[in-house]
Formats: C-alpha cells, structure tokens, sequence
C-alpha cells in the first residue's frame, strides 16, 4: 500500500533562503530566534557538511539561551527535584542561578543531579508509572539543549510522528487515523511497546545522536542526562538504559531513536502513525496487516525494544475495535474509550460530593471548567456519547440538591421534576449535548 499525502506534513526549510533581516519562516516560528538566526536556517535548509553540526556548545550555554529555557521551564512549573528547590525558588535568584549555569557550563564543571523518581496512577488501572523529576537548574539546561538540536532532527523527522513535535499533536494523528479508515484501511495492527522510556538503549541511542552532532561537549551533556542517578526511597542508583519521563531532553530523544523505524515502515509502504511510544498500522487486508506487524516487531527487536505481547494484536476495525490516543475506534465511528470516560467520572465526582458546603453556583462552574476542557479533545465522538454524560452528571447535582432538602440517598423518584434539566441549563451548566449541536451546526 502506497502512502498518500499528508494535509499535516512537518515544518520544513523553505525552498527560497531568507535574506539577512527578514522574517523568520512561518513554518520554524516555534524556534529559538536567538540561537536559529537567519543564518543558522539558511545552513539547515543547505545542508551542512557530512549532515553533522560541530559548534553548538556556545549556543547551549550562550545567556540568552539559558534565559529563554528558564522562562519555559517557568512557564511550565513542575514539582521541586532531588534538591528540594522549587520554581518558585529559583524564580526569586534566577539571574543568579542563571549566571552560575552559564559560568559552569563555559569552564565544562557543570553536572547533573539524579533524578527525583515517583510514582503517577495510570488513568484506569492499577499500576503506576515512573517518573523521572530532575531539578530546576537540570531542567533549564535540558531546555536549552533542546533549543539548540531540536531544529536539526525535526527537519528530517517523519511526517507520521505525531508526538512532542513543533505544530503537532493528538488531534493531527486522530485526523490522519480517521481518514485512512475512511480510505478503506481497516486492518489494524494496535502495537504497545513495552516499558519504552525505561529501556532505550543508551549507547545506541547517543549513536543516533552522533548522526547529526558532533560536537563532543554537547554529546557529553546528552550522556551526563542519561546516565544521571535517580533517587528512589533515600538511595540513588545509576540507570543502565532508557530516558526518564519527566525530563525535557526525553521526547526528543525518544523521536530520535524511533526515527529509523518510522523511515523503514514508510519505505516498506506501511501507514504506521506514531505518537511518542503509541502507533498504530492501518492496512487494507489481514494479510498486509500481518506483514506489518512482523515488520515492525523486527525493527524494535533489532533496536532492543519489546512489543507488548499481550496488548498487541491485528484487529478488523469494521467489525472489533482500538483504543488510540484517548480514543476508541469501532465500525467507522469513535468515542471515548473505557479509561477516558473513567478519568471525566473521576474528576466530575471529585466536585459533586454530596457534603460538599460550596454553592451550587461554585460548583456548576467548576464542573463547568471539566466539562469544557474534556469536550475540546472529545468533541469528535459518535453523537450519542454526550447526552448520557450530561443525563449523569445533573443526576450527581440532584444528589446535592436532594441531600441539601433533608432527603437521603442519590437522585431518584420525582427530583426530575423538583429539579427538570432546565432548572440546571438556568444556571448555566455546560451541556455536552448541545455544545456537540452548535459544532455541527456551524459546519
């Protein structure tokens, strides 16, 4: 099967150089002006020689750098790291902190600290995940580093990467998911590969690196992350393999390592889109479909990675179903999968409890902000989604209003009527249902 077009193709060098003083190109808007001149674009979109870019220390420790990886790193915020300093911190010395980074990384004293390790809920599970905290000051040099080489693979990453990328994200791979079924393509390879972040292999990893970089200081700040100690329980412990999430510096490292694979699936002529650690194969036959997946379980064991062999499979999307990107697939329509809509419940119920003291004002619109925020990803669900949401949680405010009357128990009997749907819409509850009609309507 022969790959189409992509209405989302990646940003790319301009075919015309600009002229010294004009504007940066619309589509490298997202880079760093004060590192990516004119100059540098124009060297990027030439080639420089043997592909390899040598100076790019002085631009990771240049001031302005650090000060623009400090204010996204800001921007950002995060918890404290290992050394218990927090943005916050930070914020109140950081043309210090700041000048301190510059002076370490100029005279090459500068060193990482471990990673502060803890443990996040996975949404509709029981497991956790790790996840790696690095300080504030690791985290600002990782900020600039990305700064500096991100322009350098992203001019080459493939257009079928989706994740932590420049003008890209979830909503362009789900677009690219739904037209390719439209096209026919049915047959799907939902893949999972196990414990990606945690078992990159570090020197091959860094090989992918050295394609592009040669600069060996900045080759070294790359290892000094992934060989930095993690604390975990008052020990600290030294990581044979993989990149921390958490980390600035990871998502592209993880692209990084992936792009070989990306490159082999599209010249084999296989739609695979990637978001981060998370792809799909969509292909017109079962057949094509098995071929995929032997393709792509040989390039990951070759780069020592590992399919999870219990969540991956080739399914018939006209018939069963997938989950992707928050999503399920099924017979030509998509919905919230099971673990999305436990994640809204959750978060609804938090703010409906019955004993709750705040007005119902208060907690209409606080329901409201989840509500909202919730439809912006899932606003294209099958249309019978949102009424029963909608139907669910007025029956959690009825619980409010029916403990608040002196009446036990969750919403039942008459409180429809004492309470009807417009008593609610009155009061501006958000509804699912009709914000789903007005988007239809306005197309």
């Amino acid at each position: 099967m022969k790959s189409s077009a992509n209405e989302n193709t990646p940003a790319r060098v301009p075919e015309r150089a600009k002229q010294a003083g004009e504007a940066a190109p619309t589509e490298w808007g997202w880079v760093e002006r004060s590192v990516w001149t004119e100059r540098m674009l124009e060297a990027l979109h030439r080639g420089v020689k043997g592909g390899v870019w040598f100076s790019l220390v002085d631009k990771v420790q240049r001031p302005s750098t650090l000060e623009a990886a400090w204010e996204r790193v800001r921007a950002n915020r995060g918890s404290a790291g290992a050394d218990g300093q927090s943005v916050e911190a930070f914020d109140a010395e950081a043309e210090r902190h700041l000048e301190r980074l510059h002076e370490e990384l100029r005279t090459g004293t500068y060193r990482p600290g471990p990673v502060k390790r803890v443990w996040i809920e996975k949404p509709g599970s029981r497991q956790k995940r790790p996840l790696g905290v690095p300080t504030v000051r690791d985290r600002v040099v990782q900020a600039a580093l990305r700064l500096v080489i991100e322009p350098i693979f992203e001019r080459e990453f493939s257009p079928r990467s989706y994740g932590f990328r420049p003008g890209r994200g979830c909503k362009d791979a789900l677009r690219r998911v739904a037209q390719l079924l439209a096209e026919g393509n049915v047959w799907v390879v939902d893949a999972d590969l196990k414990g990606y972040f945690d078992s990159i292999p570090h020197e091959r990893l860094m090989d992918e690196v050295r394609k592009r970089v040669a600069d060996g200081r900045v080759l070294d700040l790359i290892e000094g992350f992934l060989r930095q100690g993690v604390l975990e329980e008052a020990k600290v412990w030294t990581p044979e393999a993989g990149t921390p999430q958490g980390a600035v510096i990871s998502p592209l490292l993880a692209n990084i390592y992936l792009h070989p694979v990306d490159q082999a699936m599209a010249a084999a002529g296989q739609e695979m889109i990637r978001y981060a650690d998370d792809f799909v194969i969509l292909c017109r036959s079962r057949e094509e479909a098995e071929t995929a997946l032997a393709t792509v379980d040989r390039l990951m064991t070759e780069r020592g990675l590992t399919l999870h062999p219990e969540k991956t499979r080739v399914v018939d999307a006209s018939v069963d179903g997938f989950d992707f990107l928050g999503y399920h697939f099924e017979r030509g329509m998509r919905w919230p999968r099971d673990k999305s809509m436990k994640k809204l419940r959750d978060a609804v119920r938090s703010k409906t409890k019955r004993t709750s003291g705040q007005s119902l004002a208060f907690i209409i619109a606080d329901v409201n902000r989840t509500l909202r925020g919730w439809f912006e990803y899932f606003q294209h669900s099958h249309w019978n989604v949102f009424p029963g949401i909608d139907g669910w949680v007025r029956r959690r405010l009825r619980s409010i209003l029916r403990k608040r009357h002196k009446r036990g128990g969750i919403s039942r009997g008459l409180d429809q009527r004492r309470w009807p749907n417009a008593y609610f819409r009155e009061r501006g509850l958000y509804s699912l249902e009709a914000a789903h009609r007005s988007l239809l309507q306005s197309r």
